[in-house]
C-alpha cells in the first residue's frame, strides 16, 4: 500500500536515521506517540481522553510482558478476568470503556495505512492484529450503565443535606477555627449544583459574570439565569453551552447566590479573579474539592454511601419533572441532546405516579371500574 502521510504514521513518528539498539520499546513509544498525534488530530481532549488511553495501553502491555506485535485476544481475557478480581473489581462500565480504547489501539496499529503493519513485520517478523472482538468484549446493550445504587435524592434527603452543610458552618464558626469561609462556599455550592441540576465541571468553571437577568423572572435579578459556558463536549467538539433558567420552586438559590457574591466571596479577597468559587488561597475550587464538600456533608446527614454529588443532578432532573415541568424542557435545562438520557436520570415519587393517575382516571372517567 502505497505510504501516506496520516497523523501517527510510522514514518512519521520513528527518524529513518538512528539505528536503535533495543528496538522493541522504541517502537512500541513510537507506537504510542502515534496514536496520540492521530487522535489530537480529531480534536479529542489530551488531557481527558488521549492520556488515559495511552495510559491504559502501558498498563495493559505490563500486564502482558509483551509488545503489541505479540499480542493476542487471550492476553486481552486475562487482563479482563485480572481487573474483575480482587478487593475492588472493576465495574462493567469501565470494563467496557478498557475494552473499547484498546479496540481502538489495535485498529490504528493493524491499520496498513498508518505502515506499523511493514514496520514491525520488518523489524521482529511479527505485526499487531486486533486482539477486541464482539466474543471477548463487553457488549453496550442497555442505555444506563452507572451503579444501581445511584438514584435521586427524596426531598427530605435534599433538605438533610444542606441542613448538615449549614450546621458545620456553625460548628466551624463555634470553635474558632479557620475554615469558616470554606465551610460558607462549601455550603452553597451543594444547594446551586442542586438549583440549576450542573454537573461538577460545569458548577468549577463559573465565572461571576456567567449569571444574567431574565426579562420574564425579573424579581430574581442578576440570578434569574446562568450561562454554562463548559457544558459535557462530544468528542471532538469544543464544551457545549446552555443557558440555565431559574425555576420559581428553587427562587431560594437567589438569596443564597445573593449572601456569597455580595457579602462572603469579597472576604475571601479574590482580586480580579473571576472565577466563581474561589479558595482561601485565591485559585478557583478544583473539581475534587465539590466532591469532597459533598462527601463531607452525606456523611454528616448520614445518608447512603452509595450517593454521590451527580445524584444531585440527578434530583433536580426527577424533581422538575414532579413540579410539573414539560419533559423538553427539563431536557434543555440539564443539556441533554436526547430526552431518552433525561428520562434515565428519573426516578419520580409513588405519589407523583398516583396523582399522574387520578388525574388521568377523572380525565377519563369511563376507565374506572365497578368492584364487587
Amino acid at each position: 500500500m502505497r505510504q501516506v502521510d496520516l497523523p501517527g504514521a510510522a514514518h512519521l513518528v520513528l527518524d529513518s536515521g538512528v539505528r536503535y539498539l533495543d528496538p522493541a520499546p522504541a517502537v512500541f513509544e513510537a507506537m504510542l506517540e502515534g496514536w496520540a498525534r492521530q487522535q489530537k488530530s480529531r480534536f479529542l481532549s489530551e488531557a481527558g481522553t488521549i492520556v488515559p488511553r495511552v495510559r491504559l495501553v502501558r498498563r495493559f502491555a505490563g500486564f502482558t510482558d509483551q509488545y503489541p506485535w505479540e499480542w493476542t485476544p487471550g492476553e486481552l481475557e486475562a487482563f479482563t478476568v485480572d481487573i474483575m478480581s480482587g478487593a475492588h473489581p472493576a465495574v462493567q462500565s469501565t470494563i467496557r470503556s478498557y475494552h473499547g480504547a484498546l479496540r481502538m489501539f489495535c485498529e490504528f496499529v493493524a491499520d496498513a495505512r498508518y505502515g506499523w503493519l511493514a514496520e514491525c513485520e520488518q523489524r521482529f517478523g511479527q505485526f499487531p492484529v486486533q486482539i477486541a472482538h464482539e466474543w471477548n468484549t463487553v457488549a453496550h446493550v442497555v442505555d444506563y450503565e452507572g451503579q444501581p445504587g445511584r438514584r435521586a435524592l427524596t426531598y427530605d434527603e435534599v433538605q438533610a443535606l444542606f441542613d448538615a452543610a449549614d450546621a458545620r458552618v456553625e460548628r466551624v464558626r463555634r470553635r474558632g477555627r479557620k475554615g469558616v469561609l470554606a465551610a460558607w462556599r462549601d455550603a452553597a455550592i451543594l444547594k446551586t449544583v442542586y438549583a440549576y441540576g450542573l454537573r461538577r465541571r460545569e458548577l468549577a468553571r463559573l465565572d461571576t459574570v456567567d449569571f444574567r437577568r431574565n426579562p420574564r423572572a425579573v424579581q430574581y435579578g442578576t440570578y434569574g439565569s446562568v450561562q454554562v459556558r463548559y457544558g459535557k463536549a462530544s468528542k471532538g467538539s469544543p464544551p457545549k453551552r446552555r443557558t440555565v433558567l431559574t425555576v420559581p420552586e428553587m427562587d431560594w438559590i437567589v438569596d443564597v447566590l445573593t449572601e456569597w457574591c455580595e457579602e462572603i466571596r469579597p472576604l475571601l479577597f479574590p482580586g480580579s479573579h473571576p472565577a466563581l468559587w474561589v479558595t482561601e488561597r485565591r485559585s478557583r475550587i478544583s473539581m475534587r474539592s465539590v466532591n469532597e464538600a459533598f462527601r463531607d456533608a452525606r456523611l454528616d446527614a448520614r445518608l447512603p454511601e452509595e450517593l454521590d454529588l451527580h445524584a444531585l443532578r440527578h434530583s433536580y432532573v426527577t424533581h422538575l419533572l414532579e413540579f410539573g415541568y414539560p419533559a423538553l424542557m427539563v431536557q434543555q435545562q440539564v443539556g441533554h441532546a436526547w430526552g431518552s438520557t433525561t428520562a434515565l436520570y428519573t426516578s419520580v415519587s409513588d405519589e407523583f405516579r398516583n396523582r399522574l393517575l387520578e388525574q388521568s382516571l377523572q380525565t377519563h372517567p369511563e376507565l374506572w371500574t365497578e368492584t364487587t
